[in-house]
């Protein structure tokens, strides 16, 4: 099975998540100590999908994170583009979509709210992903984020550079069907920005009122923003 390089070329990273759909629920689970429902169950209630709403999931996976932003009465799709994770997906009750974050099969303004949770850091251009988002959410519309992110706190900050992320590569490769997959996803998260450098590039594509909120010490972080109104 096939590993992406940090150059994020999109076909290699759709292969390399093709490779590991079968277990990588399984796998984030047992990499992140079961801190992965925790974060997904923090990224709903920020994203607070509401009865009537249409929100797009970008970077879904398995849809795991969709389906639990349907359970209110949002209309949820699921968007990725790992046909691997798409149908190792299938047995959830939410609409599904094969879609490239930089050329997103929809109409202006299609949705209300749009999220990305543990994906944004494999997008090839990420000021780019987040101008197309922009353009497929209404006016007024949201943003939330959910991605790893940097410690606040220095002996966190410390423990997380020299041995969580070790850590997370060698769980990896006793849960994942593709062990050299983990080994690039460590490599990802060293080398992702932290939270306000983040926040500025969410702002420098477009949108507005962009804050953020650390979770676990600020091992991730969640992001969200608003498309400014017409």
């Amino acid at each position: 099975m096939s590993r992406a390089s940090l150059d994020k070329d999109p076909q290699e990273v759709a292969a390399m998540f093709d490779g590991v759909a079968s277990r990588y629920d399984r796998a984030n689970s047992v990499m992140t100590f079961g801190f992965d429902r925790r974060w997904r169950s923090a990224t709903a209630r920020v994203l607070d999908a509401r009865p009537g709403e249409k929100v797009l999931d970008l970077a879904a996976g398995t849809a795991v994170s969709t389906s639990e932003y349907a359970r209110n009465g949002a209309w949820c799709l699921a968007a990725d583009f790992s046909l691997g994770m798409l149908r190792n997906g299938v047995h959830r009750a939410v609409p599904m979509v094969a879609a490239d974050a930089l050329h997103l099969p929809f109409a202006d303004g299609s949705f209300d709210a749009a999220t990305i949770s543990f994906g944004i850091r494999n997008f090839v251009d990420t000021k780019a992903a987040l101008v197309e988002i922009a353009r497929v959410v209404r006016p007024g519309g949201r943003l939330v984020i959910c991605e790893v992110s940097t410690p606040t706190f220095a002996p966190i900050r410390f423990l997380h550079a020299k041995f969580l992320r070790r850590a997370t590569t060698l769980l990896g490769r006793f849960s994942s069907s593709n062990p050299d997959a983990y080994t690039y996803l460590a490599e990802s998260m060293a080398a992702w920005p932290d939270q306000r450098a983040l926040a500025r590039i969410i702002a420098d594509a477009g949108w507005a009122g962009v804050e953020w909120m650390n979770l676990t010490f600020g091992v991730v972080a969640i992001h969200r923003a608003t498309k400014p109104s017409l």
